[in-house]
C-alpha cells in the first residue's frame, strides 16, 4: 500500500503480491490514457480525474473552462512486482506527443497538458531520467511537467472506464487500436 495520504483509489487486497504503488499521468484526454493502462498486466485499477490545479472539488465543466488549472489525469494502482514504474513511463511516452504543450491533437487547453505527477522521490528521479532520454527522440522540446502528486479529484462516474463501457477491449495484453470520439 502506498504511503500517500490521498487514497482516492481504494487499495486492492493482494495477499500474495505484497504492496501496491500509485502512479498518476496526464497525457491528453483521459479516456484513451485510462484504456491503455487498463490493458497492462500488473495494473490493478485505474481512475480518471483532475489534478495539478487549485484545491477543492471540481467538475468536468469547470476543468474544461480552463479556470481550475487541473489536468485530465489517470491515477493508477499497480503491482510493482509485475510492472515497473519505468514500464508505466514507457507507455506514457508512447501514448501521446509530449511536445504539443497544452493540447493533444484536436484537444486544446491546459487540461490536456502532458504531466507526470510523482508520488515519491524514486518516481521523481525515474520521471526526470525518462524525460531526458525521451527528449533525444524529438526535435522540439518536451513540454511535460513533472510535479508532486497532489490531491486527485475523481471525475464524474460517466467518465470512468468510458471507452471500455463503449465496447472497446480492456483485456490485459489487448493491442486493438484505441478509438476516441468515434475515430
Amino acid at each position: 500500500m502506498s504511503s500517500n495520504k490521498d487514497q482516492t483509489i481504494p487499495p486492492v487486497v493482494q495477499a500474495t503480491k505484497g504492496s501496491t504503488e500509485l502512479a498518476t499521468f496526464a497525457a491528453g484526454c483521459f479516456w484513451s490514457v485510462e484504456l491503455v493502462y487498463q490493458r497492462k498486466k500488473g495494473v490493478l485499477q485505474t481512475q480518471v480525474g483532475y489534478t495539478g490545479g487549485r484545491e477543492g472539488k471540481t467538475t468536468y465543466e469547470e476543468v474544461c473552462s480552463g479556470t481550475t488549472g487541473h489536468a485530465e489525469a489517470v491515477r493508477i494502482e499497480y503491482d510493482p512486482v509485475t510492472v515497473s514504474y519505468n514500464d508505466l513511463l514507457s507507455i506514457f511516452w508512447t501514448k501521446h506527443n509530449p511536445t504539443q504543450g497544452n493540447q493533444q491533437g484536436n484537444d486544446i487547453g491546459t487540461q490536456y497538458r502532458s504531466a507526470i505527477f510523482y508520488h515519491n522521490a524514486e518516481q521523481k528521479e525515474l520521471a526526470q531520467a525518462s524525460k531526458a532520454e525521451e527528449q533525444k527522440k524529438h526535435d522540439k522540446p518536451i513540454t511535460t511537467e513533472i510535479a508532486p502528486a497532489g490531491t486527485f479529484y475523481a471525475a464524474e462516474a460517466y467518465h470512468q472506464k468510458y471507452l471500455e463501457e463503449g465496447g472497446q477491449c480492456s483485456a490485459k495484453g489487448c493491442n486493438d487500436s484505441i478509438l476516441c470520439y468515434g475515430y
